[in-house]
């Protein structure tokens, strides 16, 4: 398997649907960016004109314990993964964990650090994630019309129904009286 397909992977299982909205943990981009998530906040922080509310928020305390629960419930892999990032995370920080609620990044936002960590591995990264925030795009589109087209083999399905219904009724009444009107056999 190729590296940026494992990348593209990556990215795509480090998107998360908070607010109603695509974003990206600060945590996540600094792995993939290859930074501390530190060194993010810290660019992120001296650019601040650049991250208004719908290209980054933070989370709220509950937010953040309950997509920390998600983390528990997933599939042993991604818990390994996790407990890895926890492990690397104690490693930069020395304490074992955040004190904070991460940053979470829409996809502008994502474009937007692209400014702010000007190295040649950060434009790479950013180019594989709006790839695939776009594919994220049209698999949603994709996915609607699929969603109209079974809506209209349903209604279809349901004027079959009815009409196969009311045949069946037509034909249980011509052959109601004609059974209830016959002799019974020898007399």
């Amino acid at each position: 398997m190729s590296k940026s397909v494992i990348t593209e992977e990556k990215i795509f299982k480090s998107i998360y649907l908070i607010r109603d909205q695509k974003v990206m943990m600060d945590s996540d981009l600094a792995e993939l960016y290859g930074v501390t998530t530190g060194r993010l906040n810290e660019q992120v922080k001296r650019n601040i004109d650049r991250f208004p509310e719908d290209f980054m928020f933070q989370l709220t305390t509950d937010e953040w314990e309950s997509l920390k629960s998600q983390f528990v419930i997933s599939k042993a892999k991604n818990l390994k993964s996790q407990i890895a990032i926890s492990r690397s995370q104690y490693k930069q920080t020395g304490w074992g964990g955040r004190r904070n609620p991460p940053y979470m990044f829409t996809e502008q936002g994502v474009a937007m650090l692209s400014s702010v960590l000007n190295s040649d591995r950060a434009i790479k990264i950013n180019i594989a994630i709006m790839r695939v925030f776009v594919k994220i795009r049209q698999f949603a589109a994709n996915y609607s019309e699929l969603l109209e087209k079974i809506d209209e083999l349903q209604k279809a399905d349901t004027e079959q129904n009815e009409h196969i219904a009311n045949i069946y009724r037509i034909i249980e009444e011509l052959v109601k009286p004609q059974l209830e009107n016959k002799n019974p056999i020898g007399f």
